[in-house]
């Protein structure tokens, strides 16, 4: 629980958010002064661990919607002492105020508890244990209805490294199903469905034209150009798609769909891996439901579908727009997918596009003056 252990976790916390989350990092407060916080402890009678100390020390908590991956926001010197002392009165509905601190056990509430992440909408939220003894220091969470559970992590350094480790490996939080994601500089923690690129044997025989149970070839949709609505989702980077040449838009289209395959075990099927190879050398691939490459995408839809992995079955979708020759909608579409599951991937975007200059974010007059046919600059529809 040292002071130290907490401030090089938030040097990796900051140093990621400044580069892929910079709106999320522009929410963390500045520093509270030596003074507050030691204001604050004298007033709630308690002392702080070290690295709830160097925490807000680090930043007096945050403003707007940055959370931790509980989806608490980040309390400051102020927020901690209301709601741990909002805390203290619901204690009194469960405890006489002169219980001693053998009948006061912390099972629901302790007077030495701390919030210092708040999920705001309930009183639940992360706790760290300021009692005397081998509990000081560990962090649990609150739930209003059934009192402070502890047991996620031994300090809060501890805890702060594991959102590190999180951030920087884009792995989920604590090995559960929180990842972080980041969509227009903001980061999200996404509980939902992820990639898992281990499942599904490459040497797998091919199944039979004939199989019943084999799903078609997801549709590629139809010919009518793609909404802008999609492609402003990219901002600057949409800009460059909606305006750059075909050929270089196609390109990227290829290079983004391998990376996709490769970041979710598409890849690894030899028909699939052949068709990026050709892609990628500007060779045409042909595609049809009873072709090796169809009949092994349209297994791998089937799979993905048993094994709840809704992002290979996404990237089976690109891989057919790629080669139904509609490169600006699965450059979109992979861009979507990819936004999910890869911290960098606006930066790799950026790099297949050839990196030219960014323009700035286009508004609404750039969007209704684009001329391309590939894009309906009026079109305010869902289907991408």
């Amino acid at each position: 629980m040292s002071a130290a252990a907490a401030e090089q976790a938030w040097d990796r916390i900051d140093v990621w958010l400044a580069a892929h989350a910079p709106a999320t990092f522009a929410l963390l407060r500045p520093p509270a002064s030596e003074e507050e916080v030691a204001a604050v402890q004298r007033r709630m009678g308690i002392t702080f661990p070290p690295d709830l100390v160097a925490t807000l020390r680090r930043h007096d908590g945050a403003a707007g919607d940055f959370s931790l991956p509980t989806q608490d926001r980040l309390l400051g010197t102020g927020g901690c002492e209301e709601r741990s002392g909002f805390l203290r009165g619901m204690l009194t509905e469960v405890l006489d105020e002169d219980a001693d601190d053998e009948e006061d056990d912390g099972a629901y509430w302790h007077r030495h508890f701390v919030q210092f992440a708040s999920y705001v909408i309930t009183a639940d939220g992360l706790t760290v244990d300021c009692r005397p003894g081998p509990s000081f220091g560990a962090v649990g969470r609150f739930f209003d209805e059934s009192g402070t559970d502890f047991g996620h992590a031994p300090s809060l350094g501890a805890y702060l490294s594991d959102v590190a480790d999180s951030l920087e490996r884009g792995l989920p939080f604590q090995g559960g199903r929180t990842w972080p994601v980041v969509n227009d500089g903001i980061l999200e923690w996404d509980d939902s469905e992820r990639a898992h690129p281990a499942w599904g044997d490459p040497s797998d025989p091919l199944p039979s034209a004939d199989d019943a149970s084999l799903p078609p070839l997801p549709p590629s949709g139809s010919a009518e150009p793609l909404r802008a609505v999609h492609v402003r989702r990219l901002g600057a980077l949409g800009a460059l798609v909606a305006t750059l040449p075909r050929g270089t838009v196609a390109t990227a289209a290829a290079r983004q769909m391998r990376r996709l395959a490769d970041e979710t075990g598409l890849a690894r099927y030899p028909e699939v891996a052949a068709a990026l190879d050709a892609l990628g050398g500007g060779r045409p691939v042909g595609l049809t439901g009873t072709g090796p490459l169809g009949l092994r995408l349209r297994q791998v839809r089937r799979e993905a579908s048993a094994h709840h992995d809704g992002v290979r079955g996404q990237a089976v979708l690109c891989l057919v727009l790629l080669l139904t020759d509609l490169p600006h909608r699965a450059l979109v579409r992979t861009a979507d997918v990819r936004s999910r599951i890869s911290p960098g991937w606006r930066a790799a975007l950026h790099a297949d596009l050839g990196c030219p200059p960014l323009p700035p974010e286009p508004d609404d007059a750039f969007w209704a003056a684009v001329d391309n046919p590939a894009i309906d600059a009026g079109g305010q529809g869902t289907g991408a």
